[in-house]
């Protein structure tokens, strides 16, 4: 969400992923080394040992990598999700910004080389943010030089679950949701009709627990104060339209609010509202200290002393 509220003019954005252990290693005990031979063998990512063993083992590449940067004056963020790392760079000039990502993914290539680690440089991805209303053509970022790939820039990208466009207007995540939830009611029809199977209590039961919240991933992104919300509102009422059709199994031609008033549902626009509040209460319901709180609070109290498990 951090990243979602910032907005610059132009934003180039480059992640990489997927550190792999190397083939060789070796154990070191005061001075003694062993001789190098094959380690196949690690932890998976389902396992629930993998994120700790992933951070003790990564938190002081990011930490020496942040010195140096500090050091070089490069101003790029970098954040991390486990085996996923991040670089954000922001200027009016991309040429500046692909030369400051360059040094940032060169810097990190040789840390990871030093503790034994590669970059899988097929799953390296770039990404840029602008506002501007013109044609749009950035140039191309390469890493051919550190034995990586040339990086173009793609329309739309999707990480962690959320898909952004250049503008940030989420328009594409709303439709790729909405048109999930719809299949969903499409594949719920055989369940059952108004003679047989599920009757309409079921269907509204269904519908409120197993298509809304596909519907409604994330509307937190899109869903903001002053956010433009004709175009996520009228995909919205459009999905909840084929769904009142479906619980009633009225005709195509029914009114959509009598329909909806029929079969017991509220308005879509309603209950986004309902959910963020609920957002927002149980937010403020953490203690003034927590992580989360600090994060997401503009302006935290002064005399707030942060919590004794928040990460520097």
């Amino acid at each position: 969400m951090i990243l979602l509220k910032v907005s610059f003019n132009p934003k180039v954005l480059i992640f990489f992923q997927d550190y792999l252990v190397g083939r060789k290693t070796n154990y070191c005990w005061n001075n003694f080394s062993s001789l190098s031979f094959s380690f196949d063998i690690g932890v998976g990512q389902e396992s629930a040992l993998s994120p700790v063993l992933s951070a003790l083992y990564l938190s002081p590449i990011l930490h020496i990598f942040e010195k140096q940067i500090q050091i070089l004056k490069i101003p790029v963020f970098i954040l991390s999700f486990v085996d996923n790392g991040l670089f954000i760079a922001q200027n009016k000039s991309l040429t500046v910004s692909n030369s400051n990502i360059f040094c940032c993914y060169h810097i990190m290539t040789s840390l990871f080389k030093k503790f034994g680690l590669v970059i899988e440089h097929s799953k390296t991805e770039v990404f840029y943010f602008s506002r501007s209303h013109g044609t749009f053509n950035p140039l191309p970022l390469d890493l051919t030089t550190l034995e990586g790939p040339i990086l173009w820039s793609r329309n739309m990208w999707q990480y962690l679950g959320f898909i952004y466009d250049r503008k940030l207007t989420f328009w594409q995540h709303v439709d790729f949701y909405a048109n999930k939830a719809i299949l969903t009611i499409k594949c719920m029809r055989m369940l059952g009709n108004l003679t047989r199977g599920l009757i309409l209590t079921q269907k509204k039961l269904l519908y409120r627990y197993y298509i809304l919240p596909i519907a409604l991933y994330s509307f937190q992104i899109w869903y903001y104060n002053k956010a433009p919300l004709s175009y996520p509102l009228k995909v919205l009422r459009s999905m909840q339209r084929r769904v009142a059709l479906w619980i009633l199994e009225a005709f195509w031609t029914s009114p959509s609010l009598g329909i909806e008033a029929i079969a017991s549902l509220i308005s879509i626009y309603l209950h986004i509202q309902k959910l963020n509040g609920k957002f927002h209460l149980r937010t403020h319901s953490l203690l003034t200290n927590h992580i989360t709180r600090l994060l997401l609070e503009a302006r935290p109290s002064v005399n707030t002393k942060a919590h004794q498990y928040l990460l520097e």
